[in-house]
Parts: structure tokens; sequence; C-alpha cells
């Protein structure tokens, strides 16, 4: 159920405010693209700057939206795990598939902490993605901590952002073969589904999601000389993405598509001319945009 390409969705902003009209033709047109699931409200759909309000009716529009064609991971990461709880059911409530939880940022909690912190999301009775990311959380998930989690029928996978391809031969050792490995960085994603990994919540795929999901394809076929070419092809577009913080850099690219506005809320501000420019050729490289 969860695999392939699975955007990290952003959040469009019109004039401040979310724009739910342009939110709902997005979930559209990536179906229509081919994307294998939709992840609203991670950090890539700015969760850090919506209000708790917000939080819950992007994820609930996105929810109804899709209205059961693909799977929904609604984004439910907090610092504080009450919060957590919460916003995980909330995420139930709505209908969501599965929700993703990142690590317990700032705070450093021992792995002790991450255990108990999860098993108290995963009490509610939704399928649980973990999400590590040391290099923003300050915290990493070790993989006989994850092994530990891997026991729970409701915590059924990771979004992996560390980039380690040997770590996901550990993790299919400690978690077993049927624990949902997802790559968060699109640039290895092609070498993290070689190691076992079954498919990535992606940036890229924001701005090329039929690309992205017919890479997917092809690995998942196991054409590993067919993702190949699709990795040549999307890597400059990974790379012009991530010259500022990737949200930015994809919000652009889908404005360039005619699909929302560039804006995004303070602490990021836009991007500079030239990672515009250079957005903009690595889209034209890639066939998105004359």
């Amino acid at each position: 159920m969860f695999k392939g390409s699975m955007p990290a969705l952003i959040t469009p902003f019109k004039d401040g405010a979310v724009d739910f009209d342009a939110l709902k033709h997005l979930v559209e047109w990536h179906i229509k693209q081919g994307s294998h699931g939709l992840v609203p409200m991670g950090t890539t759909g700015e969760s850090p700057t919506v209000s708790h309000d917000e939080h819950d009716a992007v994820v609930e529009c996105v929810v109804k939206a899709v209205a059961g064609r693909v799977p929904v991971i609604a984004g439910a990461g907090s610092n504080y795990t009450v919060e957590t709880v919460r916003l995980v059911e909330h995420a139930k409530a709505v209908g969501a598939d599965a929700a993703l939880i990142v690590t317990p940022y700032y705070n450093k909690p021992t792995q002790r902490g991450l255990i108990a912190h999860y098993l108290a999301a995963a009490e509610v009775g939704l399928p649980i993605f973990i999400y590590n990311i040391p290099g923003r959380s300050v915290i990493d998930m070790s993989p006989e901590t994850m092994g530990e989690l891997a026991k729970h029928p409701m915590i059924i996978g990771v979004k992996d952002s560390t980039a380690d391809m040997a770590r996901v031969s550990k993790q299919r050792e400690l978690c077993g073969t049927d624990f949902c490995q997802m790559s968060a960085e699109d640039a290895s994603a092609l070498g993290f589904h070689a190691h076992g990994g079954v498919g990535c919540i992606s940036v890229t795929a924001n701005v090329a999601p039929k690309l992205s999901a017919e890479f997917q394809d092809a690995m998942t076929a196991g054409d590993y000389a067919k993702a190949l070419e699709y990795q040549d092809k999307l890597m400059p577009l990974h790379e012009a993405i991530f010259t500022e913080p990737g949200l930015i850099g994809a919000k652009y690219g889908v404005s360039l598509l005619g699909k929302c506005t560039e804006e995004v809320r303070l602490p990021h501000v836009g991007l500079e001319q030239s990672t515009k420019d250079k957005i903009a050729a690595a889209m034209r490289g890639a066939g998105l945009i004359n």
C-alpha cells in the first residue's frame, strides 16, 4: 500500500492564507500524474508555520480530495508527545491512512524517550511512520531502537533522511523485511531502493510528479538501467531545488507550472534570483517547462 513516489506536499498560500482551492487542484494533478500517495503537513508543507487549525484543515482537505484513490500519510510531528497524539487522533478521525511522526526536535530525548514517545502515539491505532531526520531534529534514532519499535503492529515504517545506504540493510535486519522503508532524500533514492527501500517521500515530486513516479516504477520492476536514466534526468532538478531550503525551491518550481504562488511564510523568504534561474533551467532540462 505504501510504496513508490509520495510527494511531501507543499502547502499553497495566497495573501497569507492557505489556498485550499490550489491545494485541491494539486491533489488532482498529482493523482493524474501517477503519484503513488500523498504526504500533507510535513516540514515541506511548512508545518512549523501553520496554526493547529490550519494543520488539521489541510490534512482533512487532502484526505477528502483524494477520496481513497491513493494512500495519505498525514504529518503529525511535534516535540511534545501530547500534541503528537492529538495530531494522530485527528488524522485517524478524518480518514488518513497513516501518520508521519518526526523524532522530537530540540528536546534531544534519549533512545528510551524516543521509544516512549512513539509507543504513546501508536496507542491511537493508526499506522505510524517514523521520520528520522537527525540533521534537523538533532537526534538520531538508532537501528536498534527502530527495531524495538517495529515490534508494535502500528509502527510500520520509516521515512529515512540519513542518506546512509548501509542503514537500510541494517534496519531490514532489525525491523524485518516487511517494515516499510521510504527514502526522504531524492538524490540518493536510487541506492536506497537497491538496499531494500520501497519508495521515496519526495520533495522533487512536487515539481516532477510523473517523472518521479516513473522513476520509482522502474525500480519496483527491477529495471535499474531505466531507473538510472531517470536519475540522470532528475539529478540537476534535485540539486537546483535544494540550493536553498527545498520547500522554497519546490514551491517556486510549482509556481512556474502555474499551480500556486511561490509565497512562503517567515522565517523563510523567497529565493535569490540566481536560484530561481537554476531551478528554471533544470526544469527545462527535464522537459517540464519550455
